[in-house]
């Protein structure tokens, strides 16, 4: 790692203290400038300029503090510490092969006047394509142990702008996302998804972060957040009328919203600017607020792509449970269990799935419902309902790691906590020793339902602090962890990278016993969800309709089939699933070719198209490779874009296979028809990419 430092420390005296009221940090290449005022009534205040537009006009920092006042003003200055940092570091696995870690920090420390007063430290860093800051609470006589009331940050945006969002709630970021103007957030928000069996949405104004924004002028912003630990996540309150946003936390059983103890800090708040789109997909800036990792070991750590026992249990064509009592619909529209359908995880069925990992080089399998208890969970809230350890009579376990291990192939063991958090950490040493002793490295975690312990939110503190540990309790057996239904990703895998990726928002299955996921859907999750860490969103569908399975059923995954492969680039993970049935990729030898292919660690990434929930091209070069990828998807209309090769090496030719629509496709009329094709290309060589309405083209350029 190549690092270099520039340390400039202004200390500043009481006396000097008493009229410095303004501080401006520009960042390193001054096309984004903070500024900080410390107004009469003792309160900092903060606002952005991007190129000297504003982009956050003054907001207000602080506090409410349980019996105690407000920590919000009557401070005075007490020291100010200003300095620059430049380092170039490398990820262990990641979307390039280093990051670029550059900014300005100026770091307000803030004292109450009084005879008890506080201390408040607001470090601010400035990048160069955004800001963050954070609160932090030196040890003192005057805080100590405290409970915060409410976090009274706000982001008070310029106007009424549009945005891509969904409804605040702090049990599930499942729902489909609204584009929207800031002012119609209230209105469009009433409606409850039935499909989502936790939804619980805040009445009022509130939208969850990441939030995507795109003003009149063309600024596109990013709010989010940084490095979330020992704290809840993060919604925001809008006021319709002023268009001010203000951070809202969720609390616990008993109203509270996070308990803190000094020394301490909060995560960091995090604005992303642009006037290209494309910057904020490429931006680093969250990764970058985050800690080095603070693992030892990482030779374990291995990006895959993986098949599994799962889209059939979606499919209701098998079952999680032994009894087969909890398929999904085989009528394929009303939910109800028609006839008892066998179970999916059986030794012979897994061992098809071995086979089919072995033979085309995929690292590894995952199986849901393996282990006992799946019969009597869902829907109910009950706290003890899995061990983790013991398998259904028709599943062997050890066998089933070795036959894998014998072929190259890893077994993704999987936990479904069935939401009873307390159950799951009374069994992870125990349930992760197994894994451990069998040679199974990866796990898929779920958190289906209401928490246990009762009166727990998802995104609360105590849930937080629940999901770290398990990611930090899995590294020390050596395990690499994928959740499903957790906390929304704040860049916690550069500090963890054995936090490969999470779901974490609404992912392919809802395609398939749901009205589904828009076109437009993944052409908003990258620069939303996925500004916070990569997404297991199961891409790869080839069979598009439910009705090949179920004559009558209307469900269907809303895109083409080359738009599938595309998604391998568009939507971000180290571990990726193949996520059809093996049959349905065996029955197209030629489109299931890319998927073989396409890799999922990379040395460079260009973002060449964007814009947030119209369209997106992405191209990456394979680790330690000279093979580039692409991918570029559109939403429901059909798109032509215009791209070049010019991030290929000069003077060298390339093999391009292009994946692209039939002239005829469309996601919802003929969304399996694809042509391929193969030509050479440079560096200097132009491509028309014509992407079919919910389309998408995937290419690979090879070396020659």
């Amino acid at each position: 790692m190549k690092i270099k430092k520039i340390l400039s420390i202004v200390l500043l005296t009481s006396s000097y203290a008493a009229f410095a009221q303004s501080f401006t940090v520009n960042s390193p290449n001054k096309k984004i400038s903070l500024s900080l005022k410390l107004n009469e009534a003792g309160a900092l205040n903060y606002s952005v300029n991007f190129k000297a537009k504003p982009v956050v006009e003054t907001s207000k920092l602080g506090f409410k503090i349980n019996e105690q006042a407000d920590l919000m003003n009557n401070f005075s200055v007490l020291k100010v510490d200003s300095s620059t940092f430049n380092e170039t570091w490398t990820p262990v696995w990641g979307e390039t092969k280093t990051i670029v870690n550059n900014y300005k920090e100026i770091a307000i420390t803030l004292k109450e006047k009084g005879e008890k007063p506080r201390i408040v430290q607001i470090v601010f860093r400035v990048f160069n394509d955004g800001v963050g800051f954070r609160y932090v609470f030196p040890e003192q006589p005057n805080l100590f142990h405290f409970v915060v009331a409410d976090e009274e940050t706000t982001i008070n945006l310029t106007g009424d702008h549009k945005i891509w969002w969904m409804p605040g709630d702090f049990d599930t970021n499942e729902y489909t996302y609204n584009t929207s103007q800031i002012s119609e957030i209230e209105k469009l928000a009433k409606k409850r998804d039935g499909a989502i069996f936790t939804a619980t949405p805040i009445k009022g104004a509130f939208v969850q972060t990441p939030l995507m924004v795109k003003t009149k002028d063309n600024l596109y912003i990013s709010i989010h957040e940084a490095a979330l630990i020992n704290y809840p996540a993060m919604d925001l309150k809008f006021d319709l009328s002023t268009f001010e946003a203000t951070t809202k936390i969720a609390n616990d059983a008993v109203g509270n919203k996070a308990y803190m103890r000094a020394p301490c800090h909060t995560p960091w708040r995090t604005i992303i600017i642009s006037d290209d789109a494309r910057d904020i997909i490429a931006s680093k800036t969250i990764l970058n607020l985050n800690e080095p990792s603070k693992l030892t070991n990482t030779s374990y750590i291995k990006p895959m792509k993986y098949v599994g026992i799962w889209l059939e249990m979606h499919l209701g064509l098998s079952t999680w449970d032994y009894a087969g009592t909890q398929a999904a619909s085989d009528a394929g529209s009303d939910g109800k269990q028609k006839v008892k359908t066998k179970h999916g995880a059986t030794t012979e069925n897994t061992k098809r799935y071995i086979d089919f990992a072995a033979k085309n080089g995929f690292g590894g399998v995952l199986v849901e419902g393996w282990n006992d208890g799946w019969e009597d969970w869902f829907g109910k809230w009950k706290e003890d309902v899995f061990d983790f350890v013991t398998p259904y009579p028709d599943y062997d376990f050890k066998g089933l790691n070795a036959y894998a291990q014998s072929k190259g192939v890893g077994m993704i063991t999987h936990h479904e906590t069935s939401g009873s958090a307390t159950n799951y950490e009374r069994y992870m040493d125990t349930a992760y020793r197994l894994m451990a002793s069998v040679g199974s490295h990866a796990l898929k975690s779920g958190y289906v339902g209401k928490i246990i312990p009762r009166g727990e939110f998802h995104d609360g503190q105590w849930m937080v602090n629940h999901y770290l540990r398990a990611i930090k309790k899995a590294a020390d057996y050596n395990i690499m962890v994928v959740a499903h239904e957790p906390v929304r990703p704040t860049g916690l895998h550069r500090t963890y990278p054995n936090f490969m990726a999470a779901e974490a928002a609404r992912g392919q299955e809802f395609n398939f016993w749901s009205e589904g996921n828009p076109p437009e859907h993944e052409t908003i999750l990258p620069f939303t969800r996925l500004m916070g860490g990569p997404m297991d969103y199961t891409p790869g569908i080839f069979k598009i309709k439910k009705s090949s399975y179920y004559p009558g059923a209307k469900e269907q995954v809303h895109t083409t089939l080359t738009k599938q492969l595309a998604l391998y680039l568009t939507l971000y993970s180290p571990v990726q699933m193949v996520t059809d049935l093996p049959e349905n990729y065996e029955a197209k030898p030629d489109a299931f070719q890319f998927i073989k292919d396409v890799a999922v660690d990379w040395d460079d990434t260009k973002v060449i198209h964007a814009e947030p929930g119209e369209y997106l091209t992405i191209a990456r070069k394979a680790k330690g490779t000279n093979n580039w990828f692409l991918g570029s998807i559109t939403d429901e209309n059909a798109r032509e874009l215009n791209m070049d090769f010019s991030f290929l090496d000069k003077g060298k030719k390339y093999t391009a296979t292009i994946y692209r629509d039939a002239p005829d496709a469309s996601w919802d009329k003929n969304p399996e028809a694809y042509v391929i094709e193969k030509i050479t290309v440079t560096n200097k060589s132009k491509l028309l990419l014509k992407l079919a309405p919910g389309g998408g083209t995937a290419i690979s350029i090879i070396a020659q």
